[in-house]
C-alpha cells in the first residue's frame, strides 16, 4: 500500500491560446501566455523528481477517459461541441474556457487521471493518491466549460466509481480559492455525495458559492459553502476547518474523501486574494488524512485544480504530497515563515463572527 501519483505529459500540452487572464483577445490586450499555463503543474512534477519524493510514490500514467465515462456527467451536445472545436481552430467551452486544437486529448487524459486515481483508492489498491490533472475541472458543468475547465474531472470520476459499485458515500472538499460550482451542480440533489467548498467570496463564479446554497430535494444538507472574505489567512482557514469543515465531514461519515486541490489560495497567487503558505496546505492535508483514517479506511484522493503562481504552487504541492505519503523528504520553502509573519494572518474578529454564524446556522438546519 502506498501513495499513487498520476500524471501524463499529454496534460501539459493543453493550450488556451494567448489570452492572458481574459476570456478572449481584444484590441488593447497585448497577447500573452494564458494564466492557466502548464508551468506550475510541470514544475510540481519536476520538484518531486529533484527532491526524490517521486521515488517513494507509485507513479501511474493511465488511459484517457472514454466517452461512456464522460457521458455520465456531460451532455452529448457539449462533448460534440468540444470535439468539433478541437478539429477546427479551437473554441471556447463556454465561460472563460478557451482551447486550441489538441485540448480534447489533454482534457480526456486529465479526466482519465482522476478516474484511475479514484478507482485505485476506492478498491483499496492504494492508500491514497494525487492526480496532477490539467486542464482543471471543478468549474465545468454538464453542458458547458467554465473558468479554464473543460471536463468535470471529479464528477466524472466519482459518478463512474459509484456506477460501478466501487463506492457509495463520497465527500468532496474543494479548497481552491474559487467556488467549486461544478461539483455542487453535479451532486446538488444527491444525499450520498457531500460537497464542501471553502473559497474566496464572490471571486469566480460570481453567481454561485453562497452559504445558503445547501442542496435541493433529497440532497438538502449535502452541500456546504464557506465563502470567506478576501484577505483570509492562516487563522481564518484553520478556524473554519476546525469549527465547521471537519465536523461536517465527520457527520457525513464518507467511504471516500476527494479533495479538489487548488493552490490559488496561496499568498503568491495572481488570481486570488488569500494569504496561505505551503505549511497551511500541509496542515489541512494532515487533518484530512487523520479524518480519512477514522472514517473511510484512509481512502483519500487529491485532484489538482487551480494555482497560478509558477514559483510558489509547486512548493505547496510538494508539501501536500509529502504529507499525504508520510514521507521525510521535505523541500524548504524560503517564504513560508515570512508569509506566516505578515499582518492579518491571525484570525480577525470579523472572520470569526462570520464563521461562528455559519456554524450556528448549519447546526440548526442540519441537526
Amino acid at each position: 500500500m502506498s501513495t499513487g501519483f498520476y500524471w501524463h505529459e499529454r496534460c501539459f500540452w493543453h493550450d488556451q491560446g494567448a489570452i492572458g487572464v481574459f476570456s478572449a483577445p481584444g484590441e488593447f490586450l497585448q497577447p500573452q501566455a494564458a494564466s492557466e499555463s502548464p508551468e506550475s503543474k510541470r514544475r510540481l512534477k519536476n520538484i518531486l523528481e529533484v527532491s526524490g519524493l517521486i521515488d517513494e510514490l507509485q507513479v501511474v500514467k493511465p488511459s484517457a477517459a472514454s466517452l461512456e465515462d464522460l457521458l455520465r456527467f456531460h451532455t452529448p451536445r457539449y462533448l460534440d461541441k468540444l470535439q468539433a472545436g478541437d478539429k477546427a481552430r479551437g473554441g471556447n467551452g463556454g465561460d472563460c474556457a478557451p482551447y486550441m486544437p489538441g485540448s480534447w486529448a489533454a482534457a480526456t487524459q486529465s479526466a482519465g487521471l482522476a478516474i484511475a486515481a479514484v478507482e485505485a483508492v476506492a478498491l483499496g489498491e492504494l492508500s491514497n493518491a494525487y492526480a496532477l490533472c490539467r486542464p482543471p475541472g471543478h468549474h465545468a458543468e454538464a453542458d458547458q466549460g467554465r473558468g479554464f475547465c473543460l471536463l468535470g474531472n471529479i464528477p466524472v470520476a466519482v459518478m463512474r466509481a459509484r456506477a460501478l459499485g466501487q463506492v457509495n458515500r463520497v465527500a468532496i472538499l474543494d479548497w481552491d480559492v474559487h467556488h467549486g460550482n461544478g461539483q455542487q451542480a453535479a451532486f446538488y440533489g444527491d444525499p450520498e455525495v457531500f460537497t464542501v467548498s471553502i473559497h474566496q467570496a464572490a471571486n469566480y463564479p460570481l453567481e454561485t458559492g453562497g452559504f445558503d446554497e445547501q442542496g435541493e430535494g433529497d440532497g438538502v444538507g449535502a452541500n456546504l459553502n464557506l465563502p470567506l472574505p478576501p484577505g483570509c489567512g492562516l487563522g481564518a482557514y484553520a478556524y473554519a476547518m476546525e469549527k465547521l469543515v471537519l465536523p461536517a465531514l465527520e457527520s457525513f461519515n464518507p467511504e471516500l474523501i476527494v479533495v479538489a486541490c487548488g493552490f490559488d489560495a496561496c499568498a503568491k497567487d495572481p488570481l486570488g486574494k488569500m494569504l496561505l503558505n505551503s505549511q497551511a496546505f500541509a496542515n489541512m492535508t494532515a487533518q484530512l488524512t487523520a479524518l480519512a483514517e477514522r472514517f473511510s479506511e484512509g481512502k483519500l484522493v487529491f485532484i489538482h485544480e487551480g494555482g497560478y503562481s509558477e514559483g510558489y504552487a509547486p512548493l505547496c504541492g510538494h508539501a501536500v504530497i509529502q504529507t499525504l505519503a508520510g514521507s521525510a523528504i521535505a523541500v524548504p520553502d524560503p517564504q513560508n515563515d515570512e508569509i506566516a509573519a505578515w499582518g492579518y494572518q491571525a484570525l480577525q474578529p470579523h472572520q470569526q463572527t462570520l464563521i461562528d454564524s455559519w456554524c450556528q446556522q448549519w447546526e440548526q438546519t442540519n441537526r
